[in-house]
């Protein structure tokens, strides 16, 4: 997505063509947001106000609105966007020059306090409960010095919705034990945003390689002939241009990638210019994977379309990459925030996770299996073939 969330920009060609121009960016963003009645202030610690100005209870954002809903009452507060609001990204190189080594891995935890019971929570990440009260603490801004995020995709799948998912899940799980069903039956079901990167990049790659044009030969064997298919190879070199727009990485080490990139693809088109407020009633994490490194993940993912990209533009019928050398310019990034439901349960001592993405409804996760029912299903399928086989040796009598 560009920064004003227009949707992917043009892509180059690859043989050769200059890229697209890219879209103005501007750096940086509004200091002050509000929406409202609820102002949000970009100093370090403060927090968004949750509180329902009626009854006293909690506001939690309603999936699929624009407003936050009160728990107890069902008053709402509509979460309104100023028109400076956009979804700003950042340059990479601009950011590596000026953020001065701070690394949100390595930063203590800050005080919370619930504006309910006075209590204050340690914690690092952007939305958190109250440890005594259970009330909704939202960060106003990220630590100084940290990327602060940039867009979100607000939840749209409720949890009643949620949980109809992953019931549906449960029951297409073969061998499935009963412990996993009762999941569905409960409230473990809780919601969270996760971090990631987008990345945007004009890559120039030179290459060499090798070009193969096939060809055939007759070969005679005796009196027989056939068509023998050959290959001749000649040396290549040259150029392919591409724009890469949102490459996303995840931004935390807490959820495997691999299981992220199952609940895709992630509707980016979805995505808002941040809000706190999005995040009142579900937690959000702080990222923990630094920019460079989840630069160096959106390469990996990058490598694989320009290797194609060369291919194609060796043509032939076979084709042979000896190297490639990729530039990369114009590198923008911006943290934006995913939805997620999340159930996590013990079975036998090991802890087991099941994900359903809280915009699609897609549902994956790892289950275990049921010995006992995997022993009854192979001792019923002994007695039908000894069944069978008895029918079958009487019918021969």
């Amino acid at each position: 997505m560009d920064r004003r969330g227009r949707g992917p920009r043009a892509r180059a060609a690859v043989r050769g063509d200059a890229p697209a121009a890219a879209p103005d960016r501007r750096p940086g963003r509004s200091p002050d947001r509000s929406s409202g009645g609820l102002t949000v202030s970009d100093t370090q610690g403060e927090l968004v106000r949750t509180r329902c100005d009626a009854c006293g209870s909690q506001l939690a954002y309603a999936p699929g609105t624009q407003h936050l809903r009160c728990v107890a009452c069902g008053g709402t507060v509509a979460i309104v966007h100023t028109p400076g609001d956009a979804v700003d990204e950042h340059s990479f190189d601009a950011w590596a020059a000026a953020q001065g080594g701070v690394r949100a891995g390595i930063l203590d935890a800050r005080p919370l306090t619930c504006d309910g019971c006075g209590a204050t929570t340690q914690g690092t990440d952007l939305s958190v409960a109250c440890r005594f009260c259970g009330g909704h603490l939202v960060a106003a801004a990220e630590t100084d010095g940290l990327v602060q995020p940039e867009a979100v995709v607000p939840f749209g799948v409720e949890q009643a919705q949620a949980r109809d998912a992953f019931r549906r899940w449960v029951r297409s799980r073969w061998f499935a034990p009963g412990e996993l069903k009762k999941v569905g039956d409960t409230e473990s079901l809780h919601g969270s945003y996760v971090p990631h990167w987008t990345f945007d990049a004009r890559t120039s790659s030179a290459y060499s390689g090798q070009r193969g044009d096939a060809y055939y030969v007759t070969v005679k064997n005796g009196d027989e002939e056939r068509q023998e298919r050959r290959v001749s190879w000649t040396p290549v070199s040259g150029h392919v241009a591409r724009d890469f727009d949102d490459v996303l990485v995840p931004a935390t080490s807490q959820v495997a990638e691999r299981d992220l990139s199952k609940l895709g693809p992630w509707p980016l088109s979805h995505a808002v210019p941040f809000r706190a407020e999005y995040l009142a009633g579900f937690a959000a994490a702080r990222y923990d994977v630094e920019p460079p490194a989840g630069l160096d993940r959106a390469k990996q993912k990058m490598a694989p379309v320009i290797k194609d990209d060369v291919e194609r533009d060796i043509g032939g019928d076979e084709q042979r990459v000896g190297s490639i050398r990729t530039a990369y310019a114009d590198v923008m990034f911006k943290l934006v925030l995913l939805p997620l439901w999340i159930a996590t349960y013990v079975y036998a001592g090991k802890q087991w996770q099941v994900m359903v993405n809280a915009n699609t409804g897609q549902v994956i996760g790892r289950r275990p299996y049921s010995v006992g029912k995997i022993v009854l299903a192979v001792l019923a399928g002994l007695l039908v073939v000894a069944a069978l086989v008895f029918w079958y040796l009487r019918s021969q009598t």
